[in-house]
């Protein structure tokens, strides 16, 4: 779906979830067509829109932190919880730390080598720039040293909502003609930085992973490492209403995108 959708439904679930009206969800999903979205507190001048509008993709702001990512060819999570579920109590770190043995489970039945960051391993990392996969950060996956998985995570009173994607295959410097850089020097330096310190399946496991094989991965390392046994269903007719509100109000709305 559209990117303002696919937040949309994030945050819509997110409130059913809250509310009590919904059951605690993991949602995986895609994005056509493809799609920038900014972390919510990230500078809307970060944006290239000429190089957005050359390449026919969309932006959208998300509800949860972290730097720019450019969704294709990917696969997406979102794991919504109430307040008292024990799979992700405790602070982000710990919840952090929960979910990440589920993904970590999942890509293991797709043959991957994977591992988890720490604090240690990039201590004296420096300021970070506005791509995501540029940085692993604490408690994100990677496969070789190099960022796997980018995750980012809002949290109310009512429950936690953390999503991610997985970037499958394809080719991931594009994001570099989604952002402002001072010259094309710059633009192609950030290029060569991203491909030192992120991946994609393919590149890790020397083979094409498709979406449907990646999500049957991912549900049996959810149902394996948390102890659930997962429903697959469709939005309730209150979570459908409540997308469209968020959509038309919020994520299609440029005064949001552009908030900072």
């Amino acid at each position: 779906m559209s990117g303002s959708w696919n937040m949309a439904a994030d945050e819509a679930i997110f409130d059913m979830v809250g509310g009590g009206k919904s059951p605690a969800t993991l949602r995986l999903y895609a994005w056509q067509p493809a799609c920038l979205s900014l972390g919510y507190a990230q500078p809307y001048s970060d944006v290239d829109e000429k190089g957005i509008e050359k390449n026919g993709w969309e932006v959208v702001r998300r509800l949860t932190g972290g730097r720019a990512i450019l969704h294709r060819d990917e696969l997406t999570y979102a794991v919504i919880t109430g307040p008292d579920e024990p799979r992700t109590a405790g602070d982000i770190m710990q919840s952090y730390q929960q979910l990440s043995k589920a993904l970590l489970q999942g890509l293991s039945k797709l043959g991957l080598d994977v591992d988890v960051e720490s604090d240690r391993k990039h201590a004296n990392r420096g300021s970070e720039g506005p791509i995501c996969f540029e940085i692993p950060a604490n408690q994100e996956i990677v496969a070789n040293g190099k960022k796997l998985i980018g995750s980012a995570q809002a949290r109310r009173k009512d429950g936690v909502l953390q999503h991610g994607t997985l970037p499958l295959y394809g080719e991931l410097t594009g994001i570099t003609e989604a952002l402002v850089y001072a010259d094309t020097g710059e633009r192609k330096k950030a290029g060569v930085r991203l491909l030192e310190k992120a991946t994609t399946v393919e590149a890790a496991l020397g083979r094409r992973v498709e979406w449907e094989q990646a999500a049957e991965a991912f549900m049996a390392g959810f149902e394996e490492v948390l102890n659930l046994r997962l429903e697959i269903g469709d939005l309730s007719n209150e979570e459908n209403e409540r997308v469209e509100e968020l959509v038309r109000e919020k994520y299609a709305n440029l005064e949001w995108t552009k908030k900072r």
